[in-house]
């Protein structure tokens, strides 16, 4: 069911939705996340369901509009905008596309190159953080934020109380960022990719932003409901792939 005064789809989905939220609003197992201070403030009763076609149609229920920061929902969509600025074969050379059993924070690089293992754990993204193009920091990640407007078809910003928190108890991810530099795989100082890498992470999006993303990379990197490119069609499938083989970390074997 579309808000904000967008037309009305008449469909099945929607009392399938309405079924499947009703089913699982009641269910309190789990628990925020709290490995960032400022996680742990969420509300554990946000739950909403946004399903968004490659054609475009939208069907939502629940808290769809809530918005929280995208952490590593955001590392294909960077990996897509290094591959666009260096293209596969310079990309490659620095960050990996190989699964591992690994845990998504673990300090380890591949023994034989030196690279991450792949751009969805977190040495991967914030190798992949380093390569996206820019004179300084700021021109850097203003491009990711903008790339990230794209796909969601809105304009985006940062919620800066979890970035700073975020920045302010990062230690393994600086940690992660000074071995990537003693590897080459970052150049100059690391502290200013690795800030970036909080920042992206950082962005807030809603529940319907993210099923529009992941519609967009559906529709070969044409946002559906904009018709603006987010990402070139000849990249989209080394996202994808990426995201099938790597994507849910030790578990993607799974």
């Amino acid at each position: 069911m579309k808000k904000n005064g967008e037309s009305e789809l008449v469909s099945p989905i929607h009392d399938f939705l309405a079924e499947l939220h009703a089913k699982c609003a009641a269910d309190d197992s789990g628990a925020v996340a709290t490995y960032i201070p400022e996680l742990a403030k969420a509300d554990p009763d946000w739950f909403g369901i946004c399903i968004v076609t490659a054609n475009g149609s939208v069907y939502e229920i629940g808290d769809t509009r809530q918005e929280f920061t995208i952490q590593s929902i955001s590392k294909p969509f960077v990996y897509g905008l290094a591959l666009e600025d260096n293209g596969l074969d310079t990309t490659l050379d620095r960050v990996g596309v190989e699964p591992t059993g690994d845990a998504f924070n673990s300090i380890s690089l591949d023994p034989g190159t030196g690279r991450p293992r792949n751009p969805m754990i977190n040495a991967g993204a914030i190798a992949t953080a380093g390569l996206i193009a820019g004179k300084t920091p700021l021109s850097r990640f203003k491009r990711i934020l903008e790339t990230f407007s794209t796909y969601a078809g809105r304009p985006l910003k940062v919620d800066h109380t979890v970035y700073l928190s975020e920045s302010e108890t990062g230690h393994r991810n600086r940690a992660i960022g000074h071995m990537l530099r003693n590897f080459d795989k970052l150049t100059g100082d690391p502290a200013p990719t690795t800030e970036i890498y909080f920042q992206q992470c950082s962005i807030s999006v809603n529940c319907r932003d993210l099923g529009i993303m992941a519609a967009t990379l559906a529709n070969r990197g044409v946002n559906p409901l904009t018709g603006k490119q987010a990402l070139r069609s000849e990249y989209v499938e080394n996202v994808l792939s990426v995201m099938g083989t790597c994507g849910m970390y030790d578990y993607a074997g799974k």
